[in-house]
Order: C-alpha cells, then structure tokens, then sequence
C-alpha cells in the first residue's frame, strides 16, 4: 500500500447544495491527495432515487467549484460527462457492475436471495427481541438456489440479495484519526447488498467503487464510522485490498449539538450567499479538525498543501465558531488586491439596485475601497456602505424632519450650496471638506448639531450616519449640488 499512488475520493450524495461538513471532508481528500501528488476523485452516489436530483449534483459541482477543490477524476465540472479511466462516477450507471458482484457472491455462497417481505422480517426481529436475543436478521429456514430465484424473479416475485456473516470473529482496523478500531461481528446480522427493487445499498457500492477505483485512503465523516465493519467483510469476500480508514470528528453548533439549519447558514451556498469569501470558508473549516504544525492560523492554499498531514487531525469533535469565520473572512477580503475586491463587491452591489456611476474610474474604485473594506466583515457588507453614494437611492429620512424644522437648516443649505458652486473641481478632499464646513460655518452662524446634522442630510437624507469627511470625498460635486437643492426645495 505505501508504495502505491495516494488516490482518495469525496462521495456526496446530490440531496441538496453542499454542507460544511461536507466541504472539509472534501478539503481533507483533496489537501491529502495533493501533498502526496496523488489523485483526488469526485463520485457522486446518487442510488438514492427519492432524494437524489441532478439539480443537486449540479449544485453541489458548482459549491466545489467556487471552493476551489479541483478533482482529477469524475464528472467534468463543465459537461458532467465522466472524466477519467475508473468511470462511470455516478453509482446510478453503475448498477450493472454491482449485480455483477452480487453475483459473484452468490455463485461462491456468501450471499443469498432473500424473498420475505419486510413485514416477515420484522416479525423475526420482534422474536429475538422477545427471547432476549439480538435482533440481527439471519438466513432464512429454507434456502433458495440462485437458479431457483432467478425464475421466480422473471415470474414477478421479488428478493432482496443479502450478505451472509457466517464467520464469528473480531474485526480489527487502524483507523488514520482515532487508532485501533475493533468491531465484533456480530455487531450486524446477514446484511442486504441489493435491495428487492433492484437498487444496491450504500455499504456494497461504496465498497466496490472504492476498490475498482484503487482508493488508497479514505476519510470521511465520523458518522460512517458504523459502516466499517461491513464494508471490511466485502472486502474480504471480494478478495481487495482494504484501504487505510480516517474517520474525521464531529463539527458541532455552539449548543455543542450537531451543526443543523437550526444554527444557521450550514451550507457552502448560504455563505456565499452571505458574502463570505472561499478562501476563508476554506481556511475556516480546515483548522475544524485539524492543526497546522507552524501553529499559523491564516494558510494559503500552497501553506496549506505543504503542511496537510493527517498525523494533525484532532479526533475530538470541533465547534463551529462564527465570530472567528467573520474575523478571518475580514483578514482575507482586506489583504485582497483592489481590482479583486471590487470583481467580488460589484455582484452584491448589482443585487442591491445600486448604480453608481463613480464606479466606472478605477481611481474612485480604488478610493472607495481604501475607504469602506476596513468596516467590511462580508462582501454584503458592501451595499449598506455604498448606499450613500447611489444618486438613485438618496431620499430623506423620518428623522430628518426635525432637521428641516430648525431655523438655521436652510441657512446652513444655502451656505453649502454657494460653496460648491464655488469649488474649483469635480472632487472634494478631506482637507477641502474640512475648509468648507469651517466657511459655512461662518456664513450660516451655526454650530454644533444644527451645523452638522443639517449638511448631513444634504449629503445622505439623514442626520445620523458615517462620517461626512469620509463620504464626500467619494461623491461628486453635481451630486452634492443636487442633493442640497432636494434639502432647499422641501425646506
């Protein structure tokens, strides 16, 4: 096995857009295979035929892909047509490579046909449960060849193939995270491999796909942990070769409960949503069960291919802690290069009906940018910052009614007004700003709030808000004029 090429996989079930949990899962596999300059696959197990969609399996290519999590193998992010030499990757295509081993089974007596229904089954079960018993499931009294079952599933009837656990004994595995495992057998009775509908359980794909694929090392979550034991038993009646188990901990909600919608944005695509760059969501969820050894907290992607290690995984579970998401997606929007930032900003600008004009001079992009990015936590920060300067929002608010009731309001407008005229170009600077509003001052005779509320609603609508020598410096001086005109035609 060690002199064999690092092949790992992620395997999501297409049920909806991609968890969290699910992203660091694939975050792992991929960093894994990377620092080992193996493969990293993509297969999608979609045998769930209520549940599965290919709008979901679409949704979740789409989450990978705005993650950055590039796979060798698998669906094409582009096409969806099967990418490399282990396919199809999609279990659904699949199924005729797992009746071909149920077969096999079968033929070499580890497996049967099984023909009770589930309400015999359940019966069996009520009984061991009544005798003190286990209520694993066992061979039926009377076995049916395959012969046998084959007619009589071509005359209508239906059966289940299942997998018999005819050996007692312990299984024992080194799990890559939480060391020795051991698992008795009689953990699980005689398990189905296909369904009577003719669909194949997740324990037998996910242990034929795994070795047709030549899966070297698998992490995955905890809660799969359970499924070992069978997937170790077809292993062994396949004759593969197991590969090496990692079984990652738990991510919890602040309650310490398991993350659920009850906590939140648990999705890759709400926190898109929300503004949060993928370069810290991916920062975020990697340090959620492991440990960089330089004990750094902010990797890149090369820092964090260079370290990844699975000596570094913690096997107790992680805690998702949003304020310290928002502190770093805050670290990596402002150390992003201006023209970056505003290619990110821009979208959530357009989904708020803000156009600014302004924004087509790289220079004014810049500025704004240097202004605003420090009171940014998340790119939808950005609307809320850059309203006061969108011509087509400006309106006055109710608060500014007292405003206008001052005496000396109109006389500050008008003040304002005549100074702008009077500047000599299109932009104000701060320092200008500052002149202007000690000239008004003067020519007004006002001070205090009944100077600065009243320039502030001719800048914004409103007297409360940022700061005004921050805010002028990013508006022109037409806009400047037309709004103290609005302040002057309703005073």
């Amino acid at each position: 096995m060690a002199s064999k090429k690092v092949r790992v996989r992620f395997a999501p079930s297409p049920t909806g857009y991609l968890h969290v949990g699910g992203a660091r899962t694939a975050l792992y596999n991929y960093l894994f295979a990377k620092h080992h300059k193996g493969d990293f696959i993509l297969r999608v197990e979609d045998t769930d035929l209520e549940r599965s969609t290919e709008e979901s399996m679409r949704m979740q290519i789409q989450d990978l892909k705005w993650l950055d999590i590039r796979w060798d193998e698998g669906p094409n992010p582009e096409t969806l047509q099967d990418m490399g030499p282990h396919g199809p990757y999609r279990q659904s295509q699949r199924k005729h490579i797992y009746m071909e081993h149920a077969e096999r089974l079968v033929q070499a007596g580890k497996a049967y046909y099984d023909f009770r229904t589930d309400e015999e089954l359940e019966k069996i079960k009520e009984a061991h449960i009544a005798a003190g018993r286990s209520p694993q499931v066992g061979p039926p009294d009377v076995m049916v060849s395959a012969d046998e079952a084959k007619k009589r599933i071509a005359g209508g009837e239906k059966a289940a193939i299942r997998f018999r656990v005819a050996e007692v004994r312990d299984y024992t595995f080194v799990d890559l995270v939480r060391g020795e495992v051991t698992f008795p057998s009689d953990m699980v009775g005689d398990f189905v491999c296909i369904r009577s509908n003719g669909m194949p359980v997740y324990n037998f794909c996910c242990t034929i796909d795994d070795a047709l694929m030549e899966i070297t090392h698998v992490f995955r979550a905890e809660e799969h942990l359970s499924n070992t034991l069978r997937q170790m038993m077809l292993y062994q009646a396949f004759g593969y070769e197991l590969p090496k188990f990692g079984h990652l901990s738990f991510i919890l909600g602040p309650d310490r409960q398991k993350l659920s919608k009850r906590h939140g944005a648990t999705s890759v695509h709400d926190y898109e949503e929300k503004g949060y760059l993928p370069e810290a969501l991916n920062n975020f969820v990697l340090l959620s069960g492991w440990s960089a050894p330089s004990g750094d907290e902010v990797l890149s992607r090369e820092e964090q291919i260079r370290q990844f290690t699975h000596e570094r995984f913690n096997t107790a579970a992680a805690v998702f802690d949003n304020t310290k998401l928002e502190w770093m997606n805050s670290v990596y929007l402002r150390a992003l290069p201006h023209d970056e930032l505003w290619r990110r900003v821009e979208p959530f600008l357009k989904r708020a009906g803000l156009e600014i004009p302004m924004a087509e001079d790289p220079a004014w992009r810049d500025q704004a940018l240097t202004t605003f990015k420090s009171y940014m936590t998340t790119l939808a920060d950005a609307p809320k910052l850059f309203l006061p300067l969108a011509d087509s929002k400006f309106a006055f608010t109710e608060d500014s009614k007292e405003v206008f009731a001052w005496p000396e309001s109109k006389k500050v407008w008008e003040a304002w007004k005549e100074q702008l005229e009077k500047h000599p170009s299109d932009r104000i600077t701060e320092a200008e700003f500052n002149a202007l509003q000690d000239t008004v001052k003067n020519a007004a005779g006002a001070k205090g709030k009944t100077l600065f509320q009243p320039i502030r609603v001719a800048v914004i609508g409103q007297p409360h808000g940022a700061e005004l020598k921050i805010l002028v410096p990013l508006l022109p001086k037409s806009s400047l004029l037309k709004r103290v005109e609005q302040c002057l035609k309703n005073a």
